[in-house]
């Protein structure tokens, strides 16, 4: 016990001696850090501003139920702009125009009526003149509009070409209103026609 007292020094100088060793050690046997590298995003293109493409403006005339100045979208056509007019109306000629054409800012739609397209009057000539049928020139029992030809219906007040032509495709008639089943012919026309016309 004597001796243990003699060398406490000498012993405790060892231990801390071997304790700073045994950390010198710990640390030489740790693996270095591995360094941090920072990669900045890759740059994104911003696109371009697009322009919005502005409403259109377009004036709608004619055989419309609204006539007046509408605001279509961009890509509007003209059978759009007789839709925003209400539609066309029963002496509108919708053959007369090309409802498919687009449109651009500050057009206008004209919508023409099947009376704009009466037949002009022959020239003068020897023989009787063609005239226009009325009320009081016409043939005894009307036209029949089961024969008559072209040249013959067209005589009618409001019939051009292309409507005569139609009311001979949709032969045969059972009576005189068997005609409105034509296209264009409503019931303004049939009450210029109806006096005129008749069924053999």
């Amino acid at each position: 016990m004597s001796m243990i007292r003699r060398y406490r020094g000498y012993i405790l100088l060892s231990l801390a001696s071997l304790i700073v060793l045994g950390g010198v050690v710990f640390g030489a046997c740790q693996p270095e850090p591995v360094p941090l590298e920072i990669i900045p995003a890759p740059p994104t293109s911003t696109p371009a501003p697009t322009s919005t493409p502005q409403p259109l403006q377009v004036y709608v005339s004619g055989a419309v139920h609204a006539p007046a100045v509408y605001e279509l979208p961009p890509d509007s056509r003209v059978e759009d702009a007789i839709a925003a007019a209400g539609g066309a109306t029963e002496e509108a000629d919708l053959e007369a125009i090309n409802q498919a054409a687009p449109l651009g800012d500050g057009a206008q739609v004209h919508v023409p009526r099947l009376a704009d397209h009466l037949p002009t009057p022959p020239p003068i000539s020897t023989s009787a003149p063609q005239t226009l049928l009325s009320s009081s020139s016409t043939p005894a029992g009307g036209v029949d509009i089961n024969t008559a030809t072209v040249e013959d219906l067209q005589r009618l007040p409001g019939i051009g070409p292309s409507m005569a032509q139609r009311i001979i495709e949709e032969r045969p008639y059972g009576s005189t209103e068997d005609i409105l089943r034509v296209k264009g012919i409503g019931e303004a026309t049939f009450d210029k026609l109806k006096d005129l016309i008749t069924v053999q």
